[in-house]
């Protein structure tokens, strides 16, 4: 099994993923840990190892681990601590891997590499060109063109970081419980939010995704993942496909494709 480490923004999600006989992969579990308390090494420890024992796991059903993070000040610390608990030093997610992916951008060390997971395992997956969307603290869409080209994206407000923003910069607005609305037209303020937030974010995502097809030249295959899928898949109007442990499972993907230089590939974070 790999042990796949994702450091978001808010949250470390932990995942375990085993091979399947016929091919692929399945995710056996994913246990989510705050990446906003501040905890260090011993406490990180200590929730991997709740992790294992809450799924009955032990290290040594682990061959080994790969990381990503788009949270810098995180990175040796997770892996220490994933090193403490599994005997080994996990994978890091950099430029040195290979992800089968051009990167066509003028500064490709800025991207966040969990665009870059979710774009290599959608172009090994899916018919190109593709959009993936990410939909977590931030709305992310990755465009790839035929040839496996990562060719840029769109980044905007998720849609629970856009709610909290105005119930944070407002008088008279507070924070709604998310679901998907029943109606576009609100009838009281809750409502109204609820539609800006959510139908918004879906109406936002399709007329991207159409000017990203007329910038392309041609139809994309779309991706969705992330928590707030959910809550925006039913409003979308553009053909998709719901892929919701994309990014668990192109760590995995990637932990195999660079197996054999692991070595090199964790020399960067030294």
């Amino acid at each position: 099994m790999i042990l796949t480490i994702d450091i978001g923004n808010t949250t470390v999600c932990l995942g375990g993923v085993e091979r399947l006989s016929e091919g692929g992969y399945a995710v056996r579990f994913t246990e989510r840990l705050d990446s906003t308390t501040g905890w260090g090494v011993p406490e990180y420890v200590g929730g991997i190892w709740s992790a294992l024992q809450e799924q009955r796991l032990k290290p040594s059903d682990f061959e080994g681990a790969i990381l990503c993070s788009v949270v810098p000040y995180l990175v040796a610390t997770l892996r220490e601590s994933a090193q403490r608990v599994l005997g080994c030093k996990p994978m890091l997610i950099t430029r040195k891997l290979d992800t089968g992916l051009i990167l066509d951008l003028p500064e490709p060390e800025k991207l966040g590499w969990d665009r870059v997971v979710d774009a290599a395992w959608a172009a090994a997956h899916y018919p190109l060109p593709l959009v993936t969307v990410d939909l977590g603290t931030c709305t992310t869409l990755n465009v790839v063109r035929r040839g496996g080209i990562f060719t840029g994206g769109v980044i905007a407000a998720g849609v629970e970081t856009g709610i909290r923003a105005l119930a944070r910069n407002t008088a008279q607005l507070s924070a709604v419980k998310l679901k998907t609305p029943e109606h576009i037209i609100g009838k009281n303020t809750a409502e109204c939010m609820l539609s800006g937030a959510v139908a918004g974010t879906a109406a936002m995502l399709d007329g991207l995704v159409a000017r990203i097809e007329e910038e392309l030249g041609e139809p994309v295959t779309l991706v969705t993942t992330g928590g707030a899928a959910r809550l925006v898949e039913p409003l979308l109007r553009h053909a998709h496909t719901h892929d919701p442990e994309m990014l668990t499972l192109g760590l995995a993907y990637l932990y195999d494709r660079n197996r054999a230089q692991c070595p090199l590939a964790n020399e960067e974070a030294e």
